[in-house]
């Protein structure tokens, strides 16, 4: 059975060889564990290195690119299948009806906004894959650090905190996309004034 891991990375590389060494280990690993790797369909930056290497090592890798960015020529040439789409949204959508895991490496704010959103929807039922943040040098440190914040302030449960995932270590990958649960769908509670006041205004 195929199984596609989306990856989420920057169109740039950043500012440090380390960045690109784990791009070029993640593909490695995609490839090692028999997986489609769904991305962006770009030929630049982290995307374009992941990619290429994946091809590189006999791997399957499947783009999905919106009609936008096709026509400005950022499409990498030579995947095993280049799906484009008419807008950013519908990029979105599709390569989570694709994935079923869900790896975001470093990257800028596009890459933020698609595995938040992955996440976002893990607490609605909309998308059950596993959702893993790959850090290099502490760069999703603080990102880690917010959704703490975020359970400290009861904007997020605990148990919903549990369920993502950031290591710097693709080891422990297998083990956590093998043993993932999604998240129980989140439900919504009104309370009234009185119970919000015993509950300290929450």
């Amino acid at each position: 059975m195929t199984r596609n891991i989306v990856v989420y990375c920057g169109a740039a590389n950043g500012n440090s060889a380390d960045f690109t060494a784990t791009a070029i280990a993640v593909a490695d690993w995609i490839v090692d564990n028999r997986y489609t790797m769904v991305y962006g369909g770009g030929s630049v930056g982290l995307m374009g290195t992941t990619a290429k290497r994946v091809l590189d090592r006999g791997g399957s890798v499947h783009g999905v690119i919106p009609k936008i960015l096709r026509d400005r020529g950022t499409a990498m040439e030579g995947l095993t299948q280049l799906s484009v789409v008419p807008d950013m949204t519908a990029r979105k959508h599709m390569m989570l009806e694709l994935g079923d895991v869900c790896l975001a490496l470093p990257g800028g704010p596009g890459t933020l906004e698609e595995i938040s959103e992955a996440f976002s929807w893990a607490r609605l039922g909309l998308n059950n894959n596993p959702c893993i943040f790959l850090d290099v040098h502490d760069f999703w440190k603080p990102l880690a650090q917010m959704f703490d914040t975020m359970v400290a302030n009861a904007f997020l449960t605990a148990e919903d905190r549990k369920k993502l995932l950031f290591t710097s270590s693709l080891d422990s990958l297998n083990e956590w996309i093998s043993s993932y649960e999604p998240p129980a769908i989140r439900q919504y509670h009104t309370s009234t004034s009185d119970e919000r006041s015993s509950e300290g205004g929450r």
